[in-house]
């Protein structure tokens, strides 16, 4: 068999073949047009005809699967392509996408090596074989390949994944640095704006994250993640009703999003409307039950209304899901200890404590429970470190102590007879240059422990939507086999904002 560039169709050199030019066009053509069932039944007739031999026929009857869902029938007729004509590349390109699909990954990589010492300058090699080795967690040679890829063909796709790589491990400056020779690239691509406005966003750096995601906008006005990114900005700031009214834009175009209504929640909790953040918060639990960040503003809201079964309640579900999470343990132990079982919140602190070796609002919760229980000298200890975590702070970093945490520092401190020199002092209001460490959870003592109009806590949300990724292959306007098309990337992972009551 022989490729008659020319004419752009299969030639068979078989004399009891006939020439099946307008067989091959009518395939194609239906093909491209989605006119899956005539195209079936051509493909039938035409592998009469040849006995089964008919390459091109086999290959658009194994995508027509593929799209249909059959995905192991797809793999076994594209083996058959690779038997037929061995020395094809675009055939164990799409053995290797087919095994892909089926979570063979290993498998996957081995057909594309084989496909590359077909057909050495061919992105989309590269660029699979990097997506394989990401499922694979070999991140090294997954940067290699995509690398390659980018040396041969720039494409957005290539720096999404690369970008992928340096968040899966924990590395925001590199993926950034990606996300940035990606605009230079592809300055009008929405989604990259998208992106390193969000990453801009959970590094605190406001300007720059504002100015990507006005981009963004700039470019495509509906573009619904965007907008979602843009209002929880303005809701870390404390501008509710400003986020309100751009949530109230995303909820017509995405009204099942999980992180919209746990925003929208927040909002109502940073309004002080407890029961209407409620109800968005359980409808954002409802669509997303596996979400912890849901879960854990559930438990917050429910802490600042005193309903503290409830707030347990969420708690405890927030922690089988994020179970290394101090603060998450904190607030459990700040509801436990309203419910009157002291000894479990000891536990529960205990385990706080134990995970979170930053925050010093831990430490002074658990000093005010033990000194309320008489244990002074466990107490003394806690403080004390609470101290030397407060000192690191301030050494290294110019954030600003919540000034109710700074008074109950200040009680307890006198209550254990440590001396006027605390390392306390009143912080200066001004939220435009510094942040500030709110307090999450009222100490279990001293006056009203909960439920009090201040902030219990970081709410975070989530200011990315889910999005549909494209599926399937098209077809080409000339007579030619379907491409090959580079393995689709999973959503970025999702950026946490957190939204706080002032």
């Amino acid at each position: 068999m022989i490729w008659n560039t020319r004419n752009a169709t299969y030639m068979f050199t078989v004399p009891d073949f006939p020439i099946l030019e307008k067989q091959n066009w009518l395939i194609h053509l239906h093909y491209i047009r989605k006119d899956y069932e005539a195209c079936k039944a051509i493909i039938k007739e035409q592998l009469q005809e040849t006995q089964g031999l008919c390459e091109y026929a086999i290959y658009v009857q194994a995508l027509i699967f593929r799209l249909e869902g059959n995905i192991q029938e797809s793999l076994e007729l594209f083996q058959t392509c690779a038997i037929l004509n061995p020395q094809c590349a675009d055939n164990l390109k799409q053995v290797a996408r087919s095994l892909f699909l089926l979570g063979k990954h290993k498998a996957a990589t081995e057909v594309y090596n084989e496909a590359a010492k077909l057909n050495q300058k061919d992105w989309e090699i590269c660029h699979n074989l990097g997506v394989c080795y990401i499922y694979l967690k070999q991140f090294n040679k997954a940067q290699d390949q995509l690398h390659n890829a980018l040396q041969l063909n720039r494409h957005d796709l290539t720096y999404t994944m690369l970008g992928k790589i340096h968040l899966l491990e924990g590395d925001l400056d590199k993926a950034i640095e990606i996300y940035k020779k990606a605009v230079e690239f592809s300055p009008e691509n929405t989604e990259l704006l998208t992106t390193l406005g969000l990453l801009y966003l959970q590094l605190g750096v406001y300007q720059k994250a504002f100015e990507h995601l006005g981009n963004a906008l700039t470019y495509d006005p509906t573009n619904y993640k965007a907008i979602l990114a843009a209002g929880s900005m303005m809701q870390t700031h404390g501008d509710f009703d400003v986020a309100l009214t751009k949530y109230r834009v995303v909820a017509c175009a995405v009204p099942e999003s999980p992180p919209l209504w746990n925003n929208i929640g927040m909002c109502f909790f940073g309004k002080k409307k407890y029961v209407a953040a409620i109800s968005c918060l359980k409808r954002a639990n409802y669509l997303a039950p596996f979400d912890w960040k849901i879960l854990y503003n559930l438990g917050l809201v429910h802490l600042t209304m005193q309903q503290y079964a409830s707030a347990f309640h969420f708690l405890s579900a927030a922690i089988n899901f994020q179970p290394k999470m101090g603060e998450l343990y904190m607030l459990l132990a700040v509801a436990l200890t309203n419910l009157e079982d002291t000894e479990n919140a000891k536990r529960a602190y205990a385990e706080a404590v134990r995970l979170d070796k930053c925050n010093p609002l831990v430490n002074l919760n658990y000093a005010v429970l033990l000194y309320n229980q008489g244990e002074k000298k466990d107490a003394l200890a806690q403080y004390q470190e609470m101290e030397k975590k407060v000192n690191f702070l301030k050494d290294n970093s110019s954030l600003e102590f919540d000034p109710e945490m700074v008074e109950m520092a200040q009680k307890l401190g006198a209550a254990l007879q440590v001396g006027e020199a605390l390392v306390w002092t009143k912080p200066v209001k001004d939220p435009k240059s510094k942040h500030r460490i709110s307090s999450t959870g009222k100490p279990a003592g001293f006056q009203q422990p909960l439920g009090s109009n201040q902030a219990l806590g970081q709410a975070m949300s989530s200011a990315v939507a889910y999005r549909k990724l494209p599926s399937g292959v098209g077809g080409t306007s000339q007579l030619t086999k379907p491409p090959s098309l580079p393995l689709e990337p999973e959503p970025i992972v999702e950026t946490s904002e957190q939204t706080r009551e002032k």
